[in-house]
């Protein structure tokens, strides 16, 4: 197999983790924030509840999330599922498990907040919910990019993880390819793949990261 036949099959792959990465932040950025909410409540059964979810969402392999997302309709409720369910599955289960991570970044990130910030919002007549958009929100962003970019730099590496249930990302385009002619360049191809993209995820964090330097 020449190199631009392999550069072929590999980039379908990529495309792949890319549409993995790129929907898993979709969802589970703004799903991270209402967990947070539900991790802050003041009611007793709606905070246990989600810091039950956080637990094991963090204390379980992403793996055992993957199979259990997709084999569990047919196992629980005898549903069968088409094929086409196996990306759907991948999404849902990153989704719902980077979710719990983003929620306790942002938790800390907003328990960081002074104060004094509430106090001084509650004087200019600030509601809650507008104290929070205007006030709270923007700094808790600022502060939370660094451990962000590394959770989005942690996923790029994890949609490799999606081979569980055999969707052919790029990862496992690298281990088919290996093995039918017998060589590790695949595996060197994406690893260049897999740095390149994150790469470019990490500089964007940081230009992301300069450009809220004014809530120094």
């Amino acid at each position: 197999m020449n190199l631009s036949v392999m550069l072929s099959q590999l980039g379908s792959g990529f495309l792949v983790s890319v549409e993995i990465f790129a929907v898993t932040l979709l969802f589970s950025l703004p799903l991270g924030l209402l967990i947070c909410f539900g991790r802050m409540s003041r009611f007793t059964i709606v905070r246990l509840l989600f810091s039950a979810y956080i637990s094991i969402m963090r204390g379980t392999p992403l793996m055992l999330q993957l199979m259990v997302v997709y084999y569990g309709p047919y196992y629980l409720f005898r549903i069968k599922v088409p094929m086409s369910y196996r990306l759907i599955a991948v999404f849902i289960a990153f989704s719902i498990n980077y979710a719990a991570y983003f929620a306790e970044i942002y938790r800390a990130g907003i328990e960081s907040i002074p104060i004094g910030q509430y106090e001084a919002a509650h004087i200019l007549g600030y509601n809650r919910v507008q104290t929070f958009f205007r006030i709270i929100f923007p700094q808790m962003v600022k502060r939370v990019i660094p451990p962000v970019t590394n959770e989005v730099i942690t996923l790029v590496k994890d949609t490799s993880l999606a081979f569980a249930i055999t969707v052919t990302e790029m990862f496992t385009k690298a281990k088919q390819i290996a093995s039918s002619q017998a060589s590790m360049v695949p595996f060197v191809v994406a690893a260049i793949f897999y740095y390149i993209f994150n790469l470019i995820v990490a500089l964007a964090m940081n230009r992301s990261e300069k450009a809220l330097n004014y809530y120094r």
